[in-house]
Order: C-alpha cells, then sequence, then structure tokens
C-alpha cells in the first residue's frame, strides 16, 4: 500500500488498480445528475465505489471531469492515509500521545528515533519553477468560474456550491495558519459566499480582521493529495497546522506554492486554486443547501469570497463531496476522524476507554462511551468533560458504558438499556452550545443535552430500581393499536419490537408532548415496553436506521424526551411547531425527485 501519494490524480490511479474506482463515460450535467449518481452509489453496502465522470457536459460544453465518493469507504479513506485500516492510523497517533520524558540517555535516544521523524513532516517549498497548480492562469477579468463544473447538488440547492474546498487563511499578525472545509457557493464568474460557521477558526480569524476593519486574504485549493484533504476536516485545536496533521500521515511534508496575488501559500499539486480575500463589510444571501445532516440548512447572510485570480493545472480534475442523509461519504471521513481522535480524548480523560459515534447521529449529536468507572458519578464528570473539549462540545447525547462493553454493539447497549436503565438516577441534562446546523432545539446554536449511564452501580450510588419490562403479548398489541385507530385520526401505523415500538402519527396540529401524555395515561405501554418514540406519518418505521436518524437529528432533549414513573421512556422525533415552542422554521428533508 501506497503511504502517500503526489495528487489527488496519483490517488485515483491507485484507487483504480485497486478495483475502487468506477469509470462513467455517459453524458451527465454537473447540476443534479452527477449527485443522483453519487447518491445511489454512496448508499451501497460499504460505500460503494469511486467515481470518474469522464464526460461531463456544462451549458453545452465539455467540461473537466468530475471525481466523487472519492473517501467514502474504509478502505479508501484508510488508503488516503496511507494506513492498512482505521486501527493502524490510531495506533500512530497512540505513540506520540504515549511519549513521556525519559529518564536517561538511553532512553532519550530510543524516544529521539521516534520524535525525530516530526521534523520531517513540516510543509516545504515547491521546488518547480511553475507549481502544477499553476500551468494555467486566470487573473482579475479573466476570472471565470464558469469553467469549472462545480456541482448543485439537490433539487432545491440556492445554486451550485464547491463541496469539497481547501480554504487557507492566516491571522492577522500572520502568526497562526488554518486549513478549514467551508463551502462555497457560486454567485457569478467571480464570487462566491464564504460559509464559515461561528465556531470554526476561519471565522475566529475573519472575526479579527473585522474588528481591523482589514480585508482578510483567502486561498482556496480544490483537490489537493488525499491526506491534506482530509486534515482539512480534521477537529484540531486552534493554532494547531493542518498540513502538519497531513505531513504525518504522508510521512513528508507537502509542497507549497505561493499564491500570485495574495499572501499565502497552497499546496502545489492542487487541480484548482481560487485567490482572493473576503471584505468584513461585505454579507450576501447564501443557501438554502443540502447538509450532512439529511436536511437543507436555511439560507443566511455570509461574508462574500472575491476572487482575484484561478489558477489550475493544465489537465484537472475537479473533486466533489456530495452530503446528506446517512450513509454517504462524509461518514467514513468522520469514522476516521472518530479513530484517530481517541488517543487525544484520551490523554486529556485517562478513564475513557473507546468511543463509537453512530453515522446515524450525523457525528455530532450521539457519542456511546465506554469508562472505567471508580466512583461514583464517575459517567458525569466524563460527560461534562467532553462537553467542554472542542467538537465534542457540540454532541446533544452522552451514553456512558463500562469498559468491558464495545460501544459499537447496538444491540448490546440496548440489552443494557432495556434491563439496567434506571430513569430516576441514570438519565441526567445539561445545556450549552450546538451545531449550527442542529434545527431541533429552540434556540439556534444553543440548546438542551442529555446523558444516559448505563454503566454499573459504583460504592456510593444508590440501588438501581428495577424497571425490566414484560415482553408484550398479541392481546397488548392489539390492544395498544384499537387505542391509537380510536383516540388519534392521524395514525398510520405501530411497529414493536424488543422493549420497543415506533409509532407513525400525523400530529394534525397537536402537541407531541400532549401525544405522549394521553399514551403514558392508556397505561397500556407500562410494564410491557421500555422506550417509545413517535415519528411524522411519512417516515418507515419499520427501518431502524431511519428512525435512529429522525431520533438523533430532531430531538431536543428537554423538550422532547417524558421518563414515566412507570420507567418507560418516551420520545418525540416528529417535526416541531410554534405551537409547541419551537419559533424556528423546520427544515426540509433531502429528496431527489423521482
Amino acid at each position: 500500500m501506497k503511504k502517500s501519494y503526489k495528487d489527488i490524480q496519483d490517488f485515483i490511479k491507485t484507487l483504480e488498480d485497486e478495483n475502487e474506482l468506477l469509470r462513467i463515460s455517459k453524458e451527465v450535467s454537473p447540476e443534479l445528475d452527477i449527485s443522483k449518481i453519487t447518491d445511489a452509489e454512496s448508499k451501497k453496502p460499504g460505500g460503494g465505489k469511486a467515481l470518474l465522470f469522464e464526460n461531463v457536459v456544462k451549458d453545452g460544453k465539455k467540461t473537466f471531469p468530475v471525481a466523487t465518493n472519492l473517501f467514502g469507504s474504509e478502505k479508501r479513506m484508510s488508503m488516503a492515509l496511507g494506513v492498512e485500516n482505521f486501527g493502524h492510523a490510531q495506533r500512530k497517533i497512540e505513540e506520540i500521545v504515549s511519549l513521556r520524558a525519559p529518564k536517561n540517555f538511553s532512553e532519550f535516544l530510543e524516544t529521539a528515533k521516534k520524535f525525530l521523524p516530526l521534523t520531517l513532516i513540516a510543509p516545504r517549498k515547491c521546488r518547480a519553477k511553475t507549481p502544477p497548480c499553476q500551468e494555467v492562469v486566470m487573473k482579475g477579468e479573466d476570472v471565470d468560474l464558469s469553467q469549472i463544473p462545480v456541482l448543485k447538488c439537490w433539487p432545491k440547492d440556492g445554486g451550485a456550491f464547491f463541496t469539497l474546498p481547501l480554504v487557507f487563511t492566516r491571522s492577522p499578525d500572520k502568526k497562526e495558519r488554518n486549513l478549514g472545509m467551508y463551502r462555497l457557493q457560486v454567485f457569478d464568474k467571480n464570487t462566491t459566499g464564504m460559509h464559515w460557521h461561528i465556531h470554526k477558526d476561519g471565522a475566529h480569524f475573519f472575526r479579527e480582521y473585522s474588528e481591523l476593519n482589514m480585508r482578510m486574504p483567502v486561498a482556496v485549493a480544490v483537490g489537493a493529495d488525499p491526506a491534506s484533504v482530509y486534515a482539512a476536516t480534521a477537529p484540531l485545536p486552534r493554532g494547531a497546522d493542518e498540513l502538519l496533521l497531513a505531513g504525518f500521515f504522508r510521512g513528508k511534508g507537502v509542497p507549497m506554492a505561493k499564491c500570485l496575488t495574495v499572501d499565502l501559500e497552497v499546496p502545489a499539486d492542487a487541480e484548482f486554486v481560487l485567490e482572493g480575500y473576503v471584505d468584513p463589510k461585505e454579507r450576501r444571501l447564501e443557501g438554502p443547501f443540502g447538509d450532512h445532516t439529511g436536511y437543507y440548512s436555511a439560507a443566511d447572510m455570509y461574508p462574500v469570497f472575491h476572487v482575484t485570480a484561478l489558477t489550475r493545472k493544465e489537465k484537472p480534475v475537479y473533486c466533489a463531496t456530495l452530503v446528506g442523509p446517512p450513509p454517504m461519504e462524509d461518514c467514513y471521513m468522520a469514522k476516521a476522524t472518530e479513530r484517530i481522535f481517541l488517543p487525544l480524548l484520551r490523554s486529556l480523560m485517562p478513564e475513557i476507554v473507546d468511543i463509537f459515534m453512530p453515522w446515524e447521529g450525523v457525528f455530532h449529536n450521539i457519542a456511546i462511551v465506554s469508562i472505567d468507572k471508580e466512583y461514583p458519578a464517575h459517567a458525569r464528570k466524563v460527560a461534562n468533560g467532553l462537553w467542554g473539549q472542542g467538537q465534542m462540545s457540540f454532541c446533544k447525547a452522552l451514553v456512558f458504558v463500562d469498559r468491558n462493553v464495545i460501544p459499537s454493539d447496538l444491540g448490546k447497549i440496548w440489552s443494557l438499556f432495556l434491563e439496567s436503565f434506571d430513569p430516576t438516577e441514570d438519565a441526567f441534562l445539561s445545556g450549552g452550545i450546538l451545531d449550527v446546523l442542529d434545527h431541533s432545539s429552540p434556540k439556534a446554536n444553543m440548546g438542551s443535552k442529555i446523558g444516559f449511564d448505563l454503566t454499573r452501580r459504583a460504592r456510593g450510588e444508590p440501588a438501581k430500581k428495577s424497571f425490566i419490562p414484560e415482553p408484550a403479548s398479541l392481546e397488548d398489541t392489539t390492544n395498544i393499536e384499537n387505542f391509537m385507530r380510536k383516540n388519534f385520526k392521524g395514525f398510520e401505523g405501530i411497529v414493536f419490537s424488543k422493549g420497543f415500538c415506533a409509532v407513525a402519527i400525523d400530529k394534525a396540529g397537536e402537541k407531541g408532548r400532549d401525544i405522549l401524555s394521553a399514551l403514558e395515561n392508556s397505561k397500556l405501554f407500562e410494564g410491557k415496553f421500555r422506550a417509545l418514540a413517535l415519528f411524522d406519518a411519512d417516515v418507515d418505521i419499520s427501518d431502524t436506521s431511519k428512525i435512529l436518524w429522525k431520533i438523533f437529528n430532531n430531538v431536543d432533549p428537554e423538550r422532547d424526551i417524558l421518563f414515566c414513573k412507570s420507567g418507560l421512556c418516551m420520545v418525540d422525533a416528529c417535526k416541531k411547531s410554534r405551537a409547541e415552542g419551537h419559533p424556528r422554521e423546520w427544515p426540509e428533508e433531502l429528496r431527489f425527485d423521482k
């Protein structure tokens, strides 16, 4: 297996050699065609194949090839990082995290052997007279972004978006560099939106430039080497250079080229580069956009990126990603992050054994964490630590299990919830920041959080109360169905499984909380089920992945979860209205026209 790649085309060739690439020669448009094919491919078991569209036609003219789903499997994501698997990537990080100060000269030499290669991973200057990314140069009025086959991904998107851009910025004092991935909506031939969320480092630098009333230089690379592409998505702390992470996995520094119109550097082997600036006084309506949550993020006012130069290779490949309802390509990139950054979480909280973030939670809504529990309230201590740690602070729900439980074993997790969850002691609410894309909270960017402690009791903690449900009989389920049909005109159906029932219902103006209270008062579920969840009438409640996605995305814990005295946990995973205390507009789910 190759440890590093010169550029993204080298990576694409290697994917083809490994039978991981599908070439598509039929004529396609960058407006929806490519997205539909990519969506279908990424939903295949294991993530399908990487796709190279060779015959892309825009405005009646053939344009550059387009590559998608390049990182959309565990194998391809591992190949991108030059490792055999995610476990290997994790161990590489653990070797560095575990370094200790040497006690004697022999230990010093051993430590030096491990540490010295780090000096080789810093980004370095490209030695070529003309960097590959500047083989073709357009400046000023010659800049024309319409030449690039930028994708319109979903039917109701506000336009075409760069979805895999590497955005380079520097702090005003030029002491810190940031590499992030922030989507860019194409407005016209030489301007785009700059969609950096308020919590991101790019937005932090932008605020600093705004305070100084200075234009902010920006450079955007599209189609760099795969390690650099991944590094742009990595949740590094502010001040850490993402290019060092890219160099770490490449085993050598990323060659960088100086931009032509701004004082920034970009990967020399990028396919396309956009150079320019953002004016802190200027905003323009950007969006809507079909986002990785599986919903459209709303249109809003964002900074404008003015492109002063567009450079590219002579024969470039345009690289894009499609995000939407999981599983998709970003799930595998996020899974790599889960594994790679686990050692760093352990270094801060050594009691953490393992962590699992189901892709139905779109990687910032739920995490299952195994811990080495030692004392009372230990799980709550770890929860507070995680809710204050980097991007883990966006996490809406945390589930804690003992060290001998594998967090990804969802069957085991459900058994623990079914047999040992005590709602009087094992659930705890908190609050804090939420991801900008979270739509379930009544307030933007902030809301409630919940923790579930499924660990064994430590000495000093109260004994668990038993709420183990008895299996529901045919008579029980028949009585429930009859009750639902009689009392709720919008009732569409119900699915029963071990200790759980999913209800599809058109709330028809009723409050979810009132429906849940009526079900609780019926006593029909008492002692028969551990959990019940309401879903909108159009949801396929027989699809376990779909209902988990709805629960993790549509629920504000404080408002939408009800714990009954019988031990039943009730959840409203439906859309919310103003009458239910949700003043914000509820987003529309992503769908392609049939």
